[in-house]
């Protein structure tokens, strides 16, 4: 989608708002690398409640280049050599989980500034108009086939939203120009 809003509109987004559906590693990792700012949450499983390790359970050790469990292990990152050279190690002295390590931080560390904030707003107020259309207007499952049918429909649907809109704001202009 953002290949094809760049061809038609010349566009490049500084940022991307999303659900936490889209919050995985290699999701962040993908908009990290093409410098697109994460206005994501994070899916993260850092606190574990299945009685399995979390990443908090687990200290970085700078000199070794290597994590450290609990009990003073280290963590080993593979544990059994690849045929195929893209699982593996990469070659380069460069550990594989650290790309997604990092564009989890890049995501969390933007989730801090004002900005996410209205980004999270933004998003909110757009979910709220789908689930309108899905409740309300019983858009739960299209009657027009195909996309052009899809688009119809729903193109009708934001026009009686919008309209909708209007009509609650139009009587308080009405009112502010006869006071």
């Amino acid at each position: 989608m953002l290949d094809k809003i760049k061809d038609l509109h010349d566009i490049d987004p500084e940022r991307l708002i999303a659900d936490s559906a889209y919050g995985s590693g290699p999701m962040l990792g993908w908009l990290v690398d093409r410098n697109i700012k994460p206005h994501i949450p994070v899916l993260d499983k850092a606190g574990r409640t299945d009685g399995t390790w979390s990443r908090t359970d687990f200290e970085w050790d700078p000199e070794n280049n290597q994590y450290i469990c609990s009990e003073g292990e280290p963590l080993k990152q593979f544990r059994r050599n690849y045929s195929d050279p893209n699982r593996g190690p990469t070659g380069k002295g460069v550990a594989k989980y650290q790309a997604l390590k990092h564009a989890r931080q890049v995501a969390r560390d933007i989730a801090k500034t004002k900005q996410y904030a209205v980004s999270m707003r933004l998003r909110k107020k757009v979910e709220m108009l789908f689930a309108h259309l899905k409740r309300i207007l019983g858009l739960g499952r299209l009657r027009l086939r195909g996309p052009c049918g899809a688009n119809d429909e729903f193109l009708l649907a934001a026009t009686a939203q919008n309209l909708r809109k209007l009509a609650k704001i139009f009587p308080a202009l009405q009112q502010r120009c006869e006071a």
